[in-house]
């Protein structure tokens, strides 16, 4: 059986419509802590197991010896290592094949990083066969508000020159498609077992050159500005973002200017069988051009 769990999620979701085009609906069961929300996909034949990451006694019935399970990070940071814990514990308790994680990129040293770095460090004691995705940035973090940023004629950040690798979420998703079948069933390059992936977009880009694809694609001015990370967290936080997580963003963005984001190893495209998606295409998409 194929596992996904927080299957709910924007990444999950498409985890599992990847994987319900190459398999049979029998074969593939979603972690959820909302049976509410898997409804639909109960309702096309998936396997809904009901279970919370804060709750190891609901995980006991989670996984079943021989499932290839996707862990899909936690989304509450702070929480996430004990989180993780119960479902490493959970799937080592029931023999499963092999444990995917979503992780981080090795490079990246900023403090969302701690973490997933901690998680790796859980699967590799546990013994269990492991994978772990290293995602790198989605493209959709920078293109959630892309009328928004074209409206305001701005593009703020922190990170100087910065550049940053990135693939849409589908692209990371069936990625990790390719890493549960194993290499079969879709059009995926060859996957291992005990292996490190680190995934990101085939070229990397700066916010000038976003601001530049906004330009081009909306017909209206757009500018990169980039401010003082103390200016970055006070537009962060007077747009409405808490604090602690406006805190991480500018934290990434440190990050980014340390090169943290901008590799390109191509594991990623080798993983799903063709380029990633350029951010020219994705800009266009999100602004409906």
């Amino acid at each position: 059986m194929y596992v996904v769990t927080g299957a709910t999620g924007q990444l999950g979701r498409l985890v599992v419509e990847g994987l319900l085009a190459r398999v049979p609906a029998a074969e593939v069961a979603v972690v959820v802590r909302s049976a509410e929300k898997a409804a639909d996909l109960a309702a096309r034949g998936v396997a809904v197991r009901v279970a919370d990451y804060d709750r190891p006694e609901t995980l006991a019935g989670a996984f079943a010896a021989g499932d290839r399970v996707l862990l899909i990070s936690g989304s509450e940071v702070g929480s996430r290592i004990p989180q993780h814990r119960n479902v490493v514990e959970a799937a080592k308790a029931a023999g499963v094949a092999l444990l995917a994680y979503t992780s981080i990129p090795g490079a990246a040293t900023f403090r969302l990083a701690d973490e997933h770095k901690a998680t790796e460090e859980l699967i590799l004691a546990s013994g269990l066969p492991y994978a772990f995705l290293r995602n790198g940035w989605y493209t959709e973090n920078y293109l959630g508000d892309a009328a928004g940023t074209v409206a305001r004629g701005v593009v703020l950040g922190s990170n100087g020159d910065g550049r940053v690798a990135t693939a849409p979420r589908r692209d990371y998703a069936d990625a990790a498609v390719a890493v549960l079948l194993g290499g079969e069933g879709g059009e995926g390059g060859e996957t291992r077992e005990n292996a490190v992936y680190e995934l990101s977009g085939d070229a990397a880009w700066s916010l000038s050159e976003l601001a530049a694809e906004l330009a081009e694609a909306s017909g209206r001015p757009v500018e990169h500005r980039d401010v003082t990370p103390a200016e970055h967290l006070a537009a962060l936080v007077g747009a409405g973002l808490p604090e602690g997580f406006a805190q991480a963003l500018v934290d990434v963005d440190a990050g980014i200017a340390r090169g943290e984001l901008a590799g390109t190893p191509g594991d990623l495209a080798r993983l799903i069988g063709r380029p990633t998606v350029p951010l020219a295409e994705s800009v266009r998409a999100a602004l409906g051009a």
